[in-house]
Parts: structure tokens; sequence; C-alpha cells
């Protein structure tokens, strides 16, 4: 009994194991098309009822699914693995929902969209992923370590140039973080400024670092995804 479940529901390269992912991952996408049908203004009672039977559908259907596969596991780690913390993110909201009268917590609804990760686990390409991750990870701690250093000393550099002139903008760093991030990455919303010389030669210089921040870490992925499909 067991081992035909685990062939069902773990394993899925047997044909009722890959049927059982297609069904899955088809709820999964059905589920996030209702979400976003339910956020469309003036629906009728019908059409809403509809979609709460659906919903209600769906997260038993994912509840009896993550029980089986913490049930099948081996000592039950399939519960604390990362697709079973994403499994359970993704149901929360409509027990929160419905076990307790509190509109302000609706706003949990959003973590349905974690749904979406779930259809990661039948992708043989989240392993590439992850492998690239694992194989460049001390490079990114690393490089995001500078990235916090250097994106506090451009906060610091903008506020010494612009503070004076621009008070009210650049009140202190920490009003200033907001400008180092939006120069450092390159957006540039253009709600805040530079209008002093000195605020506009260190900008250059800022935005020149940024190019080079956000070509790093596509540089050290792109070359670990080589280095997979290589050993493939």
């Amino acid at each position: 009994m067991l081992k035909a479940l685990k062939n069902i529901v773990v394993d899925s390269s047997t044909n009722q194991g890959r049927l059982f992912a297609l069904i899955i991952q088809s709820l999964i996408v059905l589920s996030i098309i209702a979400f976003s049908i339910e956020t469309l203004p003036n629906l009728s009672k019908d059409t809403l009822f509809f979609l709460d039977v659906f919903e209600f559908s769906c997260v038993i259907i994912f509840t009896v699914e993550y029980i089986l596969r913490v049930l099948l596991s081996d000592k039950f780690n399939y519960a604390f693995s990362f697709f079973g913390l994403i499994d359970i993110i993704a149901i929360i909201p409509f027990y929160v929902a419905t076990g307790l009268d509190l509109r302000s917590v609706r706003v949990f609804r959003l973590l349905k969209l974690f749904r979406l990760f779930k259809l990661m686990k039948f992708s043989k390409s989240i392993d590439r992923i992850q492998e690239a991750f694992n194989e460049v990870k001390n490079e990114l701690i690393i490089f995001f370590v500078a990235t916090s250093f250097v994106l506090y000393l451009s906060a610091v550099g903008i506020y010494y140039f612009e503070h004076n002139a621009q008070p009210e903008q650049f009140k202190s760093v920490f009003h200033s973080l907001w400008w180092a991030v939006t120069t450092l990455t390159t957006v540039g919303y253009g709600d805040m400024y530079p209008i002093t010389t000195g605020g506009k030669l260190f900008s250059t210089v800022i935005v020149f670092i940024g190019l080079g921040l956000v070509a790093v870490p596509s540089g050290l992925l792109a070359t670990a995804f080589s280095k997979g499909f290589k050993k493939e």
C-alpha cells in the first residue's frame, strides 16, 4: 500500500506519478488564475461562489498531498524541507482566512502565490539552478557583503554632498540609502537627485560602480551554469 502511494505521490518517473504530477501542476496554475480573477471588480455572486468552491477544493487537495508527502518521507523530513515549507505556506492562508473572522489578515491570502514554487519540484531544471547557486555560494556571500558596504558608503557620500543643498530630500544617511539603492541598481526613479557639482560627480562614479555590481552576480551564475552543462 505504502509502496503504491510512493509510486504515485513521490516518484514522478512512473506513469501514475507523472499523471499525479500533471494534475497537481494543472491545479497550481488554475488556482493562480482563479486568484487573479478574484481581484476583478463587479464579479457576479455565482462567479464568486464558483471561485470559492474551486479554492476550497484546491486547498483540500494540496493539504492531502502535503500530508501524504510528509507521511511517505523518511522520518517525516519532508515537513522541514524547502518544498515542504513552500507547500505549508501555500495552504496556511486558506485556514487563517476561514478559521478567523479578521478582515485585516486577508493580506495573508497573497501567500497563495507561493504555489508557483510548487511547480519547481517537478522540474529537473531547478536542480541545475540549485547546483549553480551552491557552486558560487561563497562568492555571492562576499559579493553581497561588499555591496552592502558600498551601499552604505554611497549613502554617506551623497548625504555629505547634498544635505545642505537639499535638507528635505537628504535628511539623514538613512534617507539617503534610498537614493543609493536606486542609483547602484541603475534604476534611478528621479525622486531624489543631486544638484551640487560634487553630488553630480559623486553620482557619476556610483552609477559606473552600479553597472559593475549588477554584472558580477550574473557573471558568476553564468559561469556556474556553464560548468554544470559541461558536466552533463
